[in-house]
C-alpha cells in the first residue's frame, strides 16, 4: 500500500495550500482517513478525519474553520484544504489510512494502519 501526499511548500501567513493524498494498493472506500502533523521538536499530533461517506469529519481545535477535509473515493484521494494558515501550522503533513472499516474517531485516537510519507508546509511571517 502506498499513500503519496502532493501539495506542500512555502506560503506566506493569511494564504492558502490544499494537499492531497493518492491511496494505491488497497481499497480506500471502505474505511476512515486523515491528516495529521508533525512540527519541529513536537510529536505527531492529529489535524482532520473523514469517514468512508464523508459524512462524519472531525478537525482539531487549532484548525477548526480554517482547514476543510474532503475525499473523492473515485480517485482513492483525500484532500486537505488549509486557509488563512499561521506561522504555527508549519510542520510535515502526513495523510492515514484507517484499519478496514475504521470510524474517524479511530483516525483521532492514531489507530492508522498505513502512513503517507509527508508533505513540508511552511508558513512565513
Amino acid at each position: 500500500v502506498q499513500l503519496q501526499a502532493f501539495g506542500g511548500g512555502l506560503v506566506q501567513a493569511g494564504g492558502s495550500v490544499r494537499l492531497s493524498c493518492a491511496a494505491s494498493g488497497r481499497t480506500f472506500t471502505n474505511t476512515a482517513v486523515g491528516w495529521f502533523r508533525q512540527a519541529p521538536g513536537k510529536e505527531r499530533e492529529f489535524v482532520t478525519s473523514i469517514s468512508r461517506s464523508g459524512g462524519t469529519i472531525r478537525y482539531a481545535d487549532s484548525v477548526e474553520g480554517r482547514f476543510t477535509i474532503s475525499r473523492d473515493n473515485a480517485k482513492n484521494t483525500v484532500y486537505l484544504q488549509m486557509n488563512s494558515l499561521k506561522p504555527e501550522d508549519t510542520a510535515v503533513y502526513y495523510c492515514a489510512l484507517g484499519y478496514t472499516a475504521a470510524q474517524s474517531i479511530y483516525i483521532m485516537q492514531g489507530r492508522i494502519e498505513y502512513w503517507g510519507q509527508g508533505t513540508q508546509v511552511t508558513v512565513s511571517s
